[in-house]
């Protein structure tokens, strides 16, 4: 029976053996041991060849009976799937728990395969062996610094857990950390999912002090009732946000060849999402939007919404995504109005959006921030506009009169006051415990922008658009309306 120890010893292994370690740069084999060693893990390694080549200037075994008994944990198989039957039953001989199999050739590939796969299955059952895959493109746990996978990339640490039917969806996902800076906790593509599945991970993550978001791209559902009473369940410990793919007869089609799955009614999955407290994603961009959101942001207290924008256009665009969800544009009370009246000049809108009319300025924006993040008819606020002093300071910066003219004191400014706003409202809102996001499309355009740096390095999410940031926090808002259906008894949120 497949247990935490197993999944310890897959994510949190004390030593790992890549079975069928190559010289050649572009075999898996030898990716997958560059990849380990590469990155930190600071277990011990070891690498089998059949010939006993070295790989990468280090010696290999013939083979897994050679390695100590009861030191390693987990073994990266990348032997073609002809070979893995008698591997499993040497790896269980010396006491290792865990198997990711990258070998492609059975579930995915036809009759054949399924029997294969079916057989290994139960070989695997039999030995006591967690198996991951087979035709999986591997693992990452930065808690342990290890990044086994037939791929790039390696993300920076973090709280978002991802596992996924598609390799290739565990590498959108990291490269997105790595571009934002919000990180990973752990990774996993299950391959075919021939043991266990991407619900068994969401499990895991569940009750992993590591991991505070799931993050899931599926193709198909088995036992379609069984696993939405299990996402129900992982979903009161942790938020779950899922991308699925075989929404269409053609997309379907393209799962079938994948990974072996077959995709299920796309709008009985969008209604099962709902039901059981999941955040159903409509792409890669907005899958990993919403994870962020929940990794790194405190929930709502409730649906009313402040927009703070330094330029209308922005804070207008603001306001009519909000009309598509479940948030509340709420009207300004007497007041904060009052307040703002006293902070910036006339011509300010009066009303929410809160346009500050070119009245920001280093005293003003704290100022502002904190009465409208504070202010307790309020449960959210998104700013805009952030990192158009700096964004100035760049061209002045690569223009041909910098340094002189007095441009090198004006950028240096320019770039203090940016990272002293994005301070100031992430202050606010730890002071609130009220999310508070910042967009601004200079994320993704200039992300060595002042503010866009200033959010990278606290930790939080820079939203590359005002819709992206208002549909996230409307997935934050749908949590707790889920939270709030159920009694007091339930598990409260980690």
């Amino acid at each position: 029976m497949i247990s935490t120890d197993h999944f310890k010893a897959l994510f949190d292994p004390r030593a790992i053996v890549v079975a069928g370690a190559s010289t050649h740069p572009g075999k898996f084999g030898f990716v997958a041991l560059h990849n380990i060693l590469s990155c930190g893990y600071a277990g011990e390694v070891f690498a089998t060849n059949r010939e006993r080549a070295e790989v990468l200037g280090r010696p290999t075994m013939a083979d897994i009976t050679e390695i100590p008994d009861g030191v390693a944990d987990l073994v990266f198989v990348c032997t073609p799937a002809a070979s893995n039957p008698e591997l499993l039953r040497q790896a269980a001989s010396k006491g290792i728990r865990a198997v990711f199999i990258a070998s492609a050739g059975y579930g995915e590939s036809g009759e054949e395969g399924v029997k294969l796969q079916s057989e290994l299955v139960e070989l695997a059952n039999q030995l006591d062996l967690l198996i991951i895959g087979p035709n999986g493109q591997g693992l990452v746990s930065t808690p342990s610094n290890l990044c086994a996978q037939i791929v790039a990339p390696y993300p920076p640490a973090g709280r978002i857990g991802i596992a996924s039917q598609s390799g290739n969806f565990v590498s959108s996902f990291m490269n997105l950390s790595r571009q934002s800076g919000v990180g990973v906790s752990r990774a996993i593509s299950v391959g075919n999912a021939a043991q266990v599945g991407v619900i068994d991970m969401l499990e895991y993550y569940a009750d992993d002090p590591e991991t505070t978001v799931g993050l899931v791209y599926l193709e198909g559902v088995a036992e379609g009732r069984a696993f939405a009473d299990r996402l129900e369940s992982v979903c009161r410990r942790m938020p779950v946000v899922v991308l699925k793919g075989g929404a269409s007869g053609s997309g379907a089609k393209a799962a079938a060849s994948h990974t072996g799955s077959l995709a299920t009614d796309d709008r009985v999955f969008d209604g099962m999402c709902r039901q059981m407290g999941a955040a159903r994603a409509s792409s890669v961009a907005e899958a990993f939007d919403i994870a962020a959101a929940f990794a790194t942001l405190p929930l709502p207290f409730g649906p009313r919404v402040a927009i703070v924008t330094t330029v209308g256009g922005w804070g207008v665009l603001a306001a009519d995504a909000t009309a598509t969800t479940n948030l509340e544009l709420v009207d300004l009370p007497d007041d904060l109005r009052a307040t703002l009246d006293g902070l910036l000049p006339p011509r300010w809108s009066r009303n929410n959006p809160i346009d500050l009319a070119g009245g920001e300025t280093k005293d003003t924006v704290p100022a502002v921030l904190d009465a409208v993040v504070g202010h307790p008819s309020i449960d959210a606020t998104l700013v805009l506009g952030m990192g158009i002093q700096s964004n100035q300071g760049r061209l002045e910066r690569e223009g041909p009169f910098y340094p002189d003219h007095g441009l090198e004191r004006i950028v240096a400014f320019h770039d203090r006051q940016d990272a002293r706003y994005v301070e100031v409202a992430l202050a606010a809102s730890a002071a609130s415990n009220k999310p508070v996001l910042i967009a601004s499309e200079l994320s993704v355009a200039d992300p060595s922008n002042a503010a866009v740096s200033a959010v990278r390095d606290s930790g939080r999410y820079c939203f590359a658009s005002a819709e992206r940031a208002v549909r996230a926090l409307h997935f934050l808002n749908e949590r707790v309306r889920w939270l709030k259906s159920f009694s007091t008894e339930s598990p409260p949120e980690r």
